[in-house]
């Protein structure tokens, strides 16, 4: 039996989540079940590996586990962006069949969702408003946004730029200097689109949710203990992201952030007159380090998200939290000054997790079990379709986007865990100090 410690922790301060209306959750694991198959983790992975397993396998059970909330797991807790394009500002052309490789299996995710969202009429916001790029210096646009075009270009995929006076007139602050606009990017409500799609399973899936595994046994098949029972499967997908390292595959792989984000309460419509922006839009950094994501959301919210920590435990605190959350007020009152009396819902952490190459653990790690984990911070996006590709690569489907999931490689082993965080404290530290003027 291996023994599961480290356990996701639902603070409920999730401000996706706590602005929708009430849920039921699924109940948890109550007794001893049999299943023909077992998805731990019920997040972007996790809902779409177990949904193509019921189309693949309409006759074959499945059981999907999830340790806390849907809605309130990582996956509810982004930034809301589906993002389509390659997120880098790489000037190596060289690269270029990577790219392409990303924008197919991005793309094909964004479909997929899509579909899922109008087919079950899921209400979670879902907007294809593209996103802006932006840097706040000339100089910031010169070393991250001109390569980034440059790029695109070769690509051949559409974009637009916006300077400093059309940009504020859009984004509502004269805070940036130029952004780069792509039309690609879907913004949503992660928390509702996640809810979504667990609630919208089909018949032969039965998710449980509030059932942390706490114990494995791979003897036989595989057996996934909870405090309330145990589901026991002849084949296994582990697609619980920063918690998958625990299950017994992928040790000392992963890297694990916390990213921090408040989101303020609707404007009133003086504020929105005061503001004077019409349209929802999704802003990224252009260096992710030192800058600061923010959205002005169809229900009239802005979405501030700064602030980068290495959390190996993935037990950053609500204290820390609360602390970041008013710097984020602060940084708010900066950008928008006429907004000053505009108080966050709330401010939370959402998890990431990094493998040292970028890669994701993908495949089968051992005979019938398989991993789809480590989305390296675009979760939405490339969760999706790695649940999907891993559940026709375990049915024994040949689909031509494994080959481009394959490409990507597989993840490069870490030193020891205080070495790695000294290092990445450290990297982090002189990145975001080095890139300090585009904060």
């Amino acid at each position: 039996m291996l023994n599961i410690s480290r356990l996701p922790r639902n603070d409920q301060t999730n401000a996706w989540n706590t602005i929708l209306p009430k849920r039921t959750p699924h109940a948890a694991l109550a007794q001893d079940i049999n299943a023909d198959w077992l998805v731990v983790g019920a997040g972007y992975a996790g809902l779409a590996a177990a949904r193509q397993l019921a189309r693949n396998r309409p006759n074959d059970s499945i059981a999907l586990v999830e340790a806390g909330v849907c809605g309130e797991n990582a996956s509810g807790r982004n930034s809301g962006f589906v993002i389509d394009l390659p997120h880098t500002t790489s000037s190596n052309l060289d690269q270029l069949e990577g790219s392409h490789r990303y924008l197919r299996l991005a793309r094909a995710a964004t479909a997929a969702l899509e579909k899922n969202v109008r087919d079950f009429d899921i209400q979670c916001d879902w907007s294809r408003d593209g996103k802006y790029h932006a840097a706040v210096t000339p100089a910031g646009s010169r070393a991250m946004l001109d390569p980034y075009a440059a790029e695109l270009t070769a690509l051949g995929e559409p974009f637009e730029w916006v300077e400093k006076d059309a940009l504020a007139a859009k984004l509502g602050t004269t805070h940036f200097h130029r952004a780069l606009y792509t039309p690609g990017c879907v913004l949503v409500n992660p928390a509702a689109l996640t809810r979504g799609l667990a609630d919208t399973l089909p018949e032969n899936v039965s998710i449980f949710e509030n059932s942390p595994v706490t114990g494995m046994d791979y003897s036989n098949g595989a057996r996934a203990t909870t405090q309330g029972g145990s589901i026991t499967a002849p084949r296994l997908i582990v697609a619980a992201n920063g918690f998958s390292d625990q299950f017994g595959y992928g040790k000392n792989t992963f890297v694990h952030l916390a990213l921090c984000a408040s989101l303020t309460r609707p404007l009133t419509k003086e504020e929105q007159t005061s503001f004077g922006v019409d349209q929802p839009w999704g802003l990224t950094p252009a260096n992710g380090f030192g800058g600061i994501t923010m959205r002005y959301t169809n229900d009239r919210r802005i979405l501030i998200r700064q602030d980068i920590k290495v959390a190996m435990g993935q037990d950053f605190s609500t204290l820390k939290t609360q602390a970041i959350g008013r710097n984020h007020k602060a940084l708010m009152d900066a950008r928008f000054p006429a907004l000053k009396g505009v108080m966050f819902e709330n401010s939370w952490a959402g998890y990431i997790c990094m493998s040292r190459n970028g890669a994701p653990m993908f495949g089968e790690v051992s005979p019938n079990i398989w991993m789809a984990a480590c989305q390296n911070g675009i979760g939405v996006t490339k969760g999706t379709i790695s649940g999907m590709l891993t559940a026709d690569k375990a049915c024994n489907i040949d689909h031509p986007l494994i080959d481009d999931m394959e490409a990507l490689g597989k993840p490069l082993q870490l030193p020891p865990r205080p070495l790695v965080e000294i290092g990445a404290r450290a990297n982090i530290g002189w990145e975001v100090w080095k890139n300090r003027a585009e904060a």
